[in-house]
């Protein structure tokens, strides 16, 4: 039995488990000059971390008036992302040293992200993860993404746990906002530091407001440990 009580952890995976959103960015900056949209900026692809891959490539479609199909475009999106993943995708290093210590004191894991299924399996695959989190959930595969709680909730099933003894690890305003509307706790590190005042992080129970520079498992871990569900 862990000594984290009943606590279950649930991971986001792009910003937060690993460094993933510059290829994200490559993939959709390939994909809209493709289709007659050379400028995508990065900071415009700021705008879209935490909002899943199938909604990021239904808004830009529509801001930008593209003729193609949602569907082809997903599937050019996805190409091309796994196609850089699989190249390299950097796991934070406090963050797999947090992920070796939960699995070690065997604590429940899941990872709930806006990415597809087979970019989630690549990414956890190609960096060993997948040896210490073997649940996982797309957005794919629930009625709404975030900010809707859905994909932790889905998450929590999997996992057998009650949503009360999860806690969410995100870096992103909708994961933040999921795991309030979820009824779950949050540890919260931003990607995007100048996000870190937004009303959603205020709800997380604990905050790195530096985001991944100033994150540590130790932290983490001993906040965990001060806050968890007892054993039921």
């Amino acid at each position: 039995m862990s000594t984290l009580g009943s606590t279950a952890v649930v991971l986001d995976l792009d910003g937060t488990l690993v460094d993933s959103e510059p290829n994200y960015f490559e993939a959709c900056r390939r994909t809209l000059a493709e289709h007659g949209v050379p400028d995508f900026s990065w900071r415009e692809h700021e705008s879209y971390v935490g909002i899943s891959t199938q909604e990021t490539i239904e808004i830009l479609r529509r801001k930008y008036g593209i003729q193609a199909l949602e569907e082809a475009l997903l599937t050019e999106m996805n190409t091309r992302y796994l196609a850089l993943a699989r190249v390299g995708t950097p796991v934070y290093p406090q963050m797999r040293k947090f992920v070796e210590r939960l699995h070690e004191e065997g604590v429940p894991m899941a990872v709930a992200s806006g990415s597809s299924p087979e970019a989630i399996d690549a990414i956890l695959a190609g960096t060993g993860l997948a040896a210490q989190v073997r649940v996982c959930v797309s957005a794919d595969e629930v009625a709404h993404g975030k900010p809707a709680p859905d994909v932790f909730l889905e998450a929590a099933r999997r996992l057998g746990a009650m949503p009360a003894h999860c806690t969410v690890v995100e870096d992103a305003i909708p994961g933040a906002a999921a795991a309030y509307a979820a009824g779950m706790r949050c540890i919260a590190i931003p990607y995007v530091a100048a996000q870190a005042d937004d009303p959603a992080f205020a709800t997380a129970g604990l905050l790195f407001r530096g985001g991944q520079r100033e994150f540590t498992a130790e932290a983490a871990y001993d906040w965990l440990a001060r806050t968890a569900a007892p054993n039921t």
